[in-house]
């Protein structure tokens, strides 16, 4: 081995070292990135390129947030080192669900709103999920219904359909976010919840909310009442409610949620 060689991998051992005795919080943001680059490059000083990548995406987070396809612009960068860096907000958001464990009971818009900051942790792309409830409105099954923007041709009514249908839910919560955006709700947001709602009407099977995260941040329909007794009020009157919100979002989802003890209409069972 080299003495340059050498020099790298004491650097390495003694970052591994500090890492198990302080943690992670005393580091640097490019301490912490030079860490992780370890176990993607074994054989090489990762600090440079950690002050690189730093300097392209303008922080820690930045990094992390990065698309594979950006990531690998960067010289230095491989496919490996990509996936390694881009599924750790994923990582961080399945460990966050775990650590529920047991199957989580939505019965208010906190309790959605909380749950749903979770499902979209760590996600850079646009994501809609059906969370189906069971009859005491625990969690089923979060299932994925489309990636990509959402609007009234990109989430179906037979997909809708069938996913309630498949997880035998007895009512449900739509979910979306708006990565890098707010979750203040769109006309796109009101025509798909009303299609949600018509769709499964069919079958008797109630919608308590939509909601919108952005920025670790989530809004309800129901709390904001624009959806009562899983009943949508009409367009004119959404848009008098969205223009009428003078409160930041952020504001609104974390006051508010007292509102709500429980979603109203639904006979869950205590």
């Amino acid at each position: 081995m080299s003495e340059r060689g050498g020099i790298h991998k004491g650097h390495r051992e003694r970052l591994k070292a500090r890492m198990f005795q302080e943690g992670l919080q005393g580091f640097a943001p490019h301490q912490a990135l030079e860490l992780l680059l370890c176990f993607a490059i074994p054989q090489r000083d990762v600090n440079p390129l950690a002050h690189q990548l730093l300097n392209a995406f303008g922080s820690l987070s930045g990094v992390l947030e990065a698309s594979p396809e950006e990531l690998m612009r960067c010289p230095g960068v491989g496919a490996n080192t990509a996936a390694l860096l881009a599924m750790m907000p994923q990582l961080a958001g399945y460990y966050m669900r775990d650590k529920l464990r047991e199957r989580p009971v939505l019965q208010n818009a906190a309790d959605a709103g909380g749950y749903c900051r979770t499902l979209f942790f760590g996600l850079a792309y646009e994501a809609v999920y059906l969370i189906c409830l069971d009859a005491q409105a625990r969690v089923i099954h979060p299932a994925l219904l489309q990636q990509g923007t959402i609007d009234e041709s990109a989430v179906y009514a037979r997909d809708v359909m069938e996913t309630a249908l498949r997880h035998n839910a007895h009512t449900v919560v739509l979910a979306h976010n708006h990565p890098g955006g707010t979750p203040m709700p769109s006309p796109a947001d009101y025509e798909v919840t009303k299609m949600v709602i018509e769709t499964l009407a069919v079958v008797g099977i109630g919608v308590c909310d939509h909601i919108i995260v952005a920025d670790g941040e989530f809004f309800s329909m129901a709390q904001q009442h624009m959806m009562q007794r899983g009943l949508l009020v009409d367009a004119k009157e959404f848009e008098f409610r969205v223009k009428n919100i003078t409160l930041p979002p952020q504001k609104i989802a974390r006051e508010g949620t007292s509102g709500i003890e429980r979603y109203e209409g639904f006979d869950h069972e205590s």
